[in-house]
């Protein structure tokens, strides 16, 4: 058999929206989660009071999982379509699920938006949507769950997917080559198979739009970027780092820098999946012996690079951000905190360079402040040693996001980095 090629997918969307259920009846239905398995949840899910739930379970099982960390694969579940090997990032029910989502989609080629057809657009809707465009996530999918809780009726769907419509064209996404698939995720309607209950549906289901995905072209050409997602102690293995090679190529045997502390190391066995593997390319989640390297000298949001080209460290970044959500204004001196990459650090506004028309990006001056809805340039001082680079060269490490007050403030993308001397 060919080795499929690989599809990183993220679902996105409200808490309620039913995305759990969704993904854990996709790898039931897929044969990624046994009849066993899910009877055995189903038990569980009946004990606690939480009949229905077993599919959810699925995605949640990871928890205790993730507790023990007894796996390396913890964040991810895999299920296969007819034409790819899809990871499925992040349980989707995680409660601090924005800080996950960014890291999430940052890595996603393609986004399932999630929308209950019952409940409507809900906040979380809205701040998912918006954060994929400015993260980059151009394909996307429109799951409408609960259709059985609207009676599989079409005017309900009907009604809705104009809402979503108008949410997704406001951010800017071209709506007519969107899927929008009437589902239900506890029944099981249009996810892997047709639904009967829904014969005025003649579109296809949402195992084919992600089939009708495509795969971003793999910047194997590029210096070799892997920022770090956990780093374990294994007996008789040392140090292994665990990420996902964002750009260029990662081999046995090659010596790497780990910045921003500048340690450097060499690359012994990889692996992905628990298989060795004889080089690791760009999508690969993988964890690898670092030989050399103490577990002290390396952390969460390090950045892996070549010893000839090491990842930039930023005195301070210009980026382009979004302001999607802030009570009063943003002005210079504001210090929210960032996510990037896998790293997050508190940065200062140091200067609002110019605001921007959301619409057609012309120039509308220096600002004194800026608020929600604004477009802005802005220079941003790191208040500590954090990897950083211009999106135009490594895109998975120069776009972030900040919050503060428990939720996205913004979202930007790094036009140029001042390195730190070294």
């Amino acid at each position: 058999m060919a080795k499929k090629e690989h599809l990183n997918l993220v679902f996105i969307g409200h808490v309620d929206s039913g995305k759990s259920t969704s993904v854990g009846r996709i790898l039931y239905e897929t044969g990624a989660v046994s009849e066993q398995t899910l009877n055995k949840l189903k038990d569980e899910a009946a004990k606690v009071g939480k009949a229905t739930f077993e599919f959810a379970f699925v995605m949640d099982a990871l928890k205790e999982e993730r507790e023990r960390g007894v796996t390396i694969d913890i964040a991810h579940r895999e299920f296969e379509t007819p034409k790819y090997h899809c990871t499925i990032i992040d349980a989707p029910g995680h409660r601090d699920f924005v800080k996950n989502m960014i890291t999430g989609a940052s890595q996603a080629d393609a986004a399932v938006l999630q929308v209950s057809v019952k409940d409507g657009i809900q906040p979380q809707t809205k701040e998912h949507a918006f954060l994929a465009k400015v993260l980059g996530i151009n394909q996307f999918a429109v799951n409408m769950n609960k259709m059985d809780a609207v009676g599989y009726k079409k005017e309900e769907y009907e009604k809705q997917k104009v809402e979503v419509e108008k949410l997704l064209k406001g951010i800017g996404y071209k709506t007519e080559t969107m899927s929008f698939v009437p589902c239900s995720g506890y029944v099981g309607d249009n996810l892997i198979k047709k639904s009967a209950n829904m014969p005025w549906y003649t579109g296809p289901t949402l195992l084919e739009v992600i089939d009708s995905f495509k795969v971003p072209p793999k910047p194997t050409d590029k210096a070799l970027r892997l920022p770090v997602q956990d780093v374990y102690t294994i007996t008789g293995h040392g140090t292994v780092p665990v990420g996902r090679v964002e750009t260029g190529i990662l081999k046995p045997n090659e010596s790497v820098i780990v910045m921003p502390s500048g340690v450097k190391g060499e690359v012994k066995k990889i692996e992905m999946h628990h298989q060795e593997l004889t080089e690791a390319v760009p999508g690969d989640n993988v964890g690898f012996n670092l030989k050399g390297v103490d577990k002290k000298d390396i952390k969460k949001g390090d950045v892996i690079g070549p010893v000839s080209n090491p990842p930039k460290v930023a005195e301070e970044f210009t980026a382009q951000i979004v302001v999607l959500n802030h009570p009063t204004a943003i002005s210079i001196g504001y210090t929210p905190v960032f996510h990037i990459h896998t790293a997050q650090f508190a940065g200062k506004i140091t200067e609002l360079v110019e605001k921007k028309d959301p619409k057609s990006g012309a120039s509308l001056g220096k600002p004194d402040f800026i608020k929600t809805g604004d477009v802005a340039i802005v220079k941003i001082q790191p208040l500590k040693p954090i990897v950083i680079e211009k999106f135009s060269d490594f895109p998975p490490l120069g776009r972030f996001a900040l919050r503060d007050m428990g939720q996205t403030v913004a979202a930007g993308v790094v036009l140029d980095v001042k390195p730190k001397a070294m």
